[in-house]
C-alpha cells in the first residue's frame, strides 16, 4: 500500500520520498555505520509510520552492530549481515501514516516505544509496542524511555517487587538502565546504594541513591553488609560473590549480560544464576524484558507523577550516531544519550 497523510507540517507520499537514514551494509564497530538515502518504509498492517523527532541510545544497538554475541545472529537478526540496515531501537515521533487495522493512533499523535530502525528520518513502527508520550517532556527525554525504562520497571516491580524500607543495591547505578532503577527503587521507599565511577558519584545520588561506592577503590561484595534487593546491571560481578551479601532470602536480579563467550555473550552466566535459584532459598533471576504497550503506558504514569524522570545527559544529532555509540561503549555517557533528529531543509 502507498500511505499518504498530511501532517502538521508536511504531506509524506511513501512512494515517491527518500529519507535519511543511519545504515551499516556489514558488522562491525561504529565505523561500518554511515548516513545513506532509503525509501521511506510503509506501515504494514497494525503498524504506523513515525516522523522520527528522537531516538535512544542503548547497548542493544551495539549488539546489533556488532552481531555480537553470535546468538544475535542465531536469532535471526542476519547472520553474515544485518537483516534490517537501519540501527536503532528506542524511537519518539509523530505519527504520520497508520497501517491497516490501527484505530489506536492517528496522524499527529506524539508517540514513544519500540521499533527496529529508529535512526532515520521515519520508520515504522508495530502499533502495540508504542504509548502515548508523557505530558512535559522533550521528544529526546521522551527517545529515551522504552529500552532502558521499561527494563528498569520490570527489574524492580516484577522481578525483585521493591518495598519500603528494603536496601536495594544497584550494581551499574550511572548507566542507562541504572539510571531508571535507582529512580524507581528509591520511589519505593528504599534504601538506595549504588556502585558507580567517582566521577558520576554526584549524578546518581541525585537519582535518589543515599549511597554510591565507587567500584575502582571498594569491592561492596567484600563489605559484609547485606541487601534484600541487588539488581546488577554492570554485567561482570560473578554470581557467588554477589550471593555473599543478598539476605538469605533475598533478590538478585541480573539485566546485564556484557562480556562471557563467543556464542551466548552474558547469557551463559544468566542462565546459570537461575538453573542455581532452583537450590537455594535466594532469589536468582533474568529476565527478558517486553516490548509491550501497557509497560510503556505504566512507565509513562510514573514520568508523568514525577517518580521518575528520563537522564538525558548528552545529546547527538543524526550523523553523529557512530560517535554516540562509540561514547556509550567507553563509558562516556552517565544516565542516557539521545540522537536528535531534524527534518531535511
Amino acid at each position: 500500500m502507498t500511505a499518504t497523510t498530511t501532517t502538521t507540517d508536511q504531506t509524506v507520499s511513501t512512494s515517491a520520498r527518500t529519507m535519511r537514514a543511519v545504515a551499516q551494509d556489514s558488522y562491525g564497530d561504529a565505523d561500518v555505520l554511515a548516513v545513506q538515502t532509503l525509501p521511506i518504509p510503509e506501515p504494514a498492517a497494525g503498524q504506523v509510520l513515525l516522523r522520527v523527532r528522537a531516538a535512544g541510545v542503548d547497548r542493544g544497538v551495539w549488539h546489533l552492530m556488532t552481531g555480537k554475541p553470535a546468538l544475535v545472529r542465531v536469532l535471526g537478526f542476519g547472520f553474515r549481515r544485518p537483516s534490517q540496515p537501519v540501527r536503532g531501537i528506542d524511537v519518539a515521533g509523530t505519527v504520520v501514516a497508520v497501517g491497516e487495522g490501527v484505530d489506536r493512533f492517528a496522524p499527529g499523535d506524539e508517540v514513544f516505544g519500540f521499533t527496529n530502525g529508529s535512526y532515520a528520518e521515519y520508520a515504522v513502527a508495530d502499533a502495540d509496542k508504542l504509548a502515548a508520550a508523557p505530558a512535559g517532556l522533550s521528544p529526546a527525554e521522551s527517545a529515551v524511555l522504552a529500552v532502558s525504562g521499561v527494563t528498569a520497571l520490570h527489574a524492580v516491580e516484577e522481578i525483585a517487587d521493591v518495598r519500603a524500607g528494603e536496601r536495594v543495591l544497584v550494581l551499574g547505578g550511572s548507566g542507562g538502565v541504572g539510571s531508571y532503577v535507582v529512580q524507581l527503587a528509591a520511589s519505593r521507599g528504599a534504601h538506595v546504594t549504588a556502585v558507580a565511577g567517582a566521577a558520576k558519584a554526584d549524578f546518581v545520588r541525585g537519582l535518589g541513591a543515599e549511597r554510591v561506592v565507587d567500584y575502582r577503590t571498594e569491592d561492596i561484595t567484600a563489605s559484609g553488609e547485606i541487601f534484600d534487593v541487588i539488581i546488577d546491571i554492570g554485567g561482570s560481578t560473578p554470581v557467588r560473590r554477589m550471593r555473599r551479601i543478598l539476605a538469605p532470602e533475598g533478590t538478585l536480579a541480573i539485566v546485564g549480560g556484557e562480556g562471557g563467550d563467543w556464542l551466548t555473550g552474558g547469557m551463559g552466566r544468566q542462565i546459570g544464576a537461575s538453573l542455581l535459584s532452583m537450590f537455594t532459598k535466594q532469589k536468582l533471576a533474568f529476565f527478558i524484558s517486553p516490548e509491550d504497550q501497557a509497560s510503556l503506558a505504566r512507565l509513562a504514569e510514573h514520568v508523568e507523577a514525577g517518580r521518575v524522570r528520563p537522564a538525558v545527559t548528552r545529546t547527538y544529532a543524526l550523523a553523529e550516531a557512530p560517535q554516540a555509540i562509540a561514547d556509550l561503549v567507553a563509558g562516556r555517557i552517565a544516565g542516557k544519550a539521545a540522537i536528535e533528529i531534524e527534518a531535511a531543509s
